[in-house]
């Protein structure tokens, strides 16, 4: 064998020494901290998925908990007033009712459906108006859709006047006051007896209070139309009514012992009731119209207006 294949072959069996002696030296590495610690390498296992629990595998788990659901709120029974009558209620800043010649306040009628405005001078500090000035009441008081008129009862101004007074008001605000009485109808509106009002800066339950206490009237009021009811009559009646513009009537009668009393109280004082309120030409006529008149008024009477017709003018 020649010399030159002898040292071939000598430096491939160094090189696979060398391969053989690094593969040794790699394991030898890898192993060391298993040796270190006396313990065999662990083959690398795969987790295994887990087991449920015996003793929750057999119960259902709970239900998740949803948060309590809130109570509707309730709807207000309180009837809403018709947003116009803010604007009817609110008094005009810095104004009074004008003075007459004797520094008496005038009595002032404002027409909302009308756009007619009155001062009147009243005869004393309860009221007490000239036949002239009962006519340019009636003339404010007409009704709106037909320009019907109907001579003013003198002790309807007297009242309306002692309200006015009362609050310190610049104006009495009239919603309607005279209406040309349907068939079978016979409310006090179509005897020139009622209005319907609204006092500036005052609340219609306070106007309400002061009118009871006056004596042979009527009191009505309507806390969804925002206004109060007036009427003299022989025997006083009070009612609130919660129906609104255009509705039927919704007239519940109130305060049935105070109306006996306030009027027993007007007696005392030495006041009548309203006595018959007749224009005719025609004497027998006429006497059976008091006898009408007389009659002691029904609910149907104390409407303040019949169903279908709108004493706002349509305001809302």
């Amino acid at each position: 064998m020649a010399r030159s294949d002898l040292g071939a072959r000598g430096v491939s069996m160094h090189r696979r020494g060398l391969r053989a002696l690094a593969i040794c030296l790699a394991l030898a590495v890898c192993l060391a901290p298993a040796l270190a610690s006396g313990e065999p390498p662990k083959p690398a296992t795969r987790p295994s998925p887990a087991r449920p629990n015996a003793s929750t595998s057999t119960k259902a788990a709970p239900a998740p908990k949803t948060a309590a659901r809130a109570p509707a709120p309730k709807r207000s029974t309180t009837p809403q007033t018709i947003a116009a009558s803010r604007i009817w209620h609110t008094p005009t800043p810095g104004k009074t009712a004008p003075l007459d010649k004797a520094g008496r306040p005038m009595l002032v009628l404002q027409g909302l459906n009308i756009p007619d405005r009155v001062e009147l001078s009243a005869k004393g500090d309860h009221g007490g108006f000239s036949a002239e000035d009962l006519d340019r009441a009636a003339r404010i008081m007409r009704e709106p859709s037909s320009g019907n008129e109907h001579p003013i009862d003198p002790r309807l101004l007297d009242f309306v006047y002692r309200i006015q007074t009362h609050f310190k008001a610049h104006e009495i605000r009239i919603i309607s006051a005279y209406r040309t009485p349907h068939a079978g109808k016979t409310s006090n509106h179509g005897k020139g007896r009622a209005m319907d009002l609204v006092v500036p800066g005052a609340t219609d339950e306070e106007v309400a209070t002061f009118a009871r206490d006056q004596g042979f009237c009527g009191v009505g009021v309507y806390p969804v139309s925002g206004f109060v009811h007036v009427d003299v009559r022989e025997r006083s009646f009070f009612w609130v009514d919660s129906s609104g513009p255009g509705k039927r009537n919704r007239t519940r009668g109130i305060l049935g012992d105070l109306a006996q009393k306030t009027d027993a109280r007007a007696l005392a004082r030495g006041e009548h009731p309203v006595p018959p309120f007749v224009i005719a030409t025609d004497v027998d006529a006429a006497v059976g119209n008091v006898r009408a008149a007389n009659a002691i008024t029904t609910d149907e009477d104390d409407e303040d207006f019949a169903p279908g017709d709108d004493p706002t003018g349509g305001a809302d």
